[in-house]
C-alpha cells in the first residue's frame, strides 16, 4: 500500500513513512493511493472478532510494510490500556445506539487513535534509531490523549498548543499535570484555529521540520484517521451485523477527522446509508452540506469546546475525492480559500455531498436540553459533544434506518456543562479524581508564530 498527497506533489510512500511524515511535504494530507474494499463475505468473517483482532484485520490492509506479528503486538499493547473489555462498546439507551469511545486513559475518543500512534512512533523510531519532536494543537481532547500516548517514551518530546482558558478545566488539567520531562504544554492566548495555523506553518517550513524531526499527532496524521475507521466496523457489527442492513452514524465534529474515518469505512464497503454531520454554533461544515456555503465565520465559545473550530483541516481529504482525485483542483481551491475565506462547489458536487452526508447544527440551549432530557428519562449522562450528535439524530428524518451516535467523551470531562443541564455534578472517575491537587507545568504565551517557534527550537530533543 502506497500513500499520496491531496496536493499531488510527492512521490508515493509506504505506510511507515506516511506515519513519520505526518503532514505531506507539499503541504497536503496523505491518503492511500487506492482504498481497499471489503466484501460481504469478509464482513461475515469479521463479525465476531474482538476489537484488537478486528483492528488488526482493518489496519493490516493499509500497513503492509509492517510485519504482521509486529503490527499485532502494537495493536494489542495499544488497547490493553482501555478499561472496557470491548474497547468501544455499544449501548442502547432509550432507543438510541451509543458508541462509547471514552474508555481509554484520558476518557475521550482520541485515545483510540493516539494510544496506537504513540506505540507506532516508538516502534519506528527504535527501528530507525531516530528521535522525534511532536508538535500538535488541541481544542481539548487531542492534547491529553497525545501526551498520554507518548509520555516518558524514549527519543520523543511532545509540544502541545491549546487555547488558553478555552478548554474545559478538566481537559486543561489532564494536559498540564503530566510533568514528564519530555512533555511541554503551551497555552496560547488565542483560539484553536490560531494554534492549528501555527502548527501547520511549522510543518510547512520544511527545513525547520527536517532539522527538528517534527512529528504530527493531530488528525493530519494518516494513522489517526485509520485507527478510527475500526470502530465504525465494530459498532456496525453490534447493531446491524446479523442482518447486514444499512445504518446512519451521527458524528459530532469540528475538524472533520472523525467523520472522515466513517466516510472511508463507507468507501471500503461498510453498509452506511449516510453520515450525519453534527456541529454546534461553529457550523461551517453544516452550512456547506446544507447550503453549499463553506466560508469562515467567527469562532463562538460553547459548552462543547472541542468543536469550536471554523477551519476543518481534514476537510481537504474529502475534497480530494469530491474533486475526482484531482490534486490540481484541490490546490487551486485551497489557494482560493486562503485568499477569500470561501470555497464554492458545482451543483453536481453538491449532489454528491448530500448523498454522502446529512447535517444539523445544534445550539447550546438544545445541547443542554438534550443532556437534561436524556438524564431525566434514562439516568444516562451525555457529555455536551455527544449530546450534539444525539440531538441531531433525534431531530433528523432518518427514514427508519438505525442511528449509531458516537459518544466521544466521558461526561465528567465537562462537569460544568452537565451540572448546568441537570443540576448535578457528574461523579469523577478514578482517572480524573484529584487532578486539581497534582503539580502542573505550563507555559502561557501569545499566539505568536515566532515566539512559539523559538520555544520549540530551544527545547527540542
Amino acid at each position: 500500500m502506497h500513500y499520496i498527497s491531496t496536493r499531488g506533489k510527492i512521490a508515493p510512500i509506504g505506510f511507515k513513512d506516511a506515519v513519520m511524515m505526518g503532514l505531506a511535504t507539499d503541504g497536503g494530507l496523505l491518503l492511500p493511493a487506492t482504498i481497499p474494499t471489503v466484501d460481504r463475505e469478509t464482513l461475515a468473517q469479521w463479525r465476531t472478532l474482538s476489537y484488537p483482532d478486528l483492528a488488526f484485520r482493518v489496519i493490516s490492509l493499509f500497513a503492509t510494510d509492517i510485519p504482521p506479528q509486529d503490527l499485532k503486538q502494537i495493536i494489542v499493547r495499544s488497547y490493553a490500556s482501555f478499561d472496557h473489555p470491548e474497547v468501544t462498546p455499544v449501548v442502547k439507551v432509550n432507543g438510541v445506539h451509543l458508541l462509547e469511545l471514552f474508555h481509554g486513559p484520558t476518557l475521550a475518543f482520541k485515545d483510540v487513535a493516539l494510544q496506537l500512534l504513540g506505540n507506532l512512533f516508538e516502534y519506528l523510531l527504535r527501528e530507525r534509531n531516530e528521535r522525534m519532536n511532536i508538535v500538535g494543537a488541541t481544542s481539548g481532547d487531542t492534547g491529553s490523549a497525545a501526551i498520554y500516548g507518548v509520555r516518558g517514551k524514549e527519543n520523543i518530546n511532545i509540544f502541545i498548543l491549546h487555547p488558553h482558558l478555552k478548554t474545559s478545566p478538566i481537559q486543561a488539567l489532564q494536559m498540564t499535570t503530566v510533568t514528564d520531562a519530555n512533555v511541554f504544554n503551551i497555552a496560547a492566548e488565542g483560539t484553536f484555529d490560531d494554534c492549528q495555523n501555527i502548527v501547520k506553518t511549522l510543518f510547512n517550513d520544511i527545513p525547520f521540520k527536517e532539522r527538528h524531526a517534527l512529528g504530527a499527532v493531530n488528525s493530519i496524521n494518516w494513522a489517526r484517521v485509520l485507527a478510527q475507521v475500526v470502530y465504525y466496523f465494530y459498532s456496525w457489527f453490534k447493531v446491524a451485523g446479523d442482518n447486514g442492513s444499512e445504518v446512519i452514524f451521527s458524528v459530532p465534529t469540528g475538524n472533520f477527522g472523525d467523520i472522515f474515518a466513517g466516510y472511508l469505512a463507507k468507501r471500503m464497503g461498510l453498509p452506511i446509508k449516510r453520515l450525519l454531520l453534527a456541529t454546534n454554533e461553529n457550523n461551517i461544515l453544516t452550512r456547506m452540506v446544507n447550503n453549499g456555503d463553506y466560508s469562515i465565520g467567527t469562532v463562538v465559545s460553547t459548552v462543547s469546546p472541542s468543536m469550536d473550530i471554523q477551519i476543518a483541516s481534514n476537510f481537504e481529504r474529502y475534497l480530494f475525492y469530491l474533486f475526482n482525485e484531482d490534486p490540481d483542483r484541490v490546490r487551486s481551491a485551497l489557494a482560493s480559500f486562503a485568499d477569500t475565506g470561501r470555497l464554492t462547489f458545482s451543483d453536481e458536487e453538491m449532489r454528491q455531498v448530500r448523498s454522502d452526508f446529512l447535517s444539523r447544527s445544534v445550539d447550546q440551549q438544545e445541547t443542554l436540553e438534550t443532556i437534561a432530557a436524556f438524564y431525566r428519562e434514562t439516568g444516562y449522562l451525555l457529555d455536551p459533544h455527544t449530546a450534539v450528535g444525539v440531538h441531531a439524530a433525534l431531530a433528523s428524518e432518518l427514514e427508519g434506518v438505525p442511528a449509531i451516535c458516537l459518544a466521544t467523551a466521558h461526561p465528567a470531562k465537562f462537569g460544568d456543562a452537565v451540572a448546568r443541564a441537570t443540576g448535578h455534578e457528574p461523579a469523577l472517575p478514578p482517572a480524573l479524581a484529584g487532578l486539581d491537587k497534582l503539580p502542573a507545568r505550563i507555559r502561557v504565551m501569545p499566539a505568536d508564530l515566532t515566539l512559539i517557534r523559538e520555544y520549540v527550537e530551544a527545547h527540542a530533543r
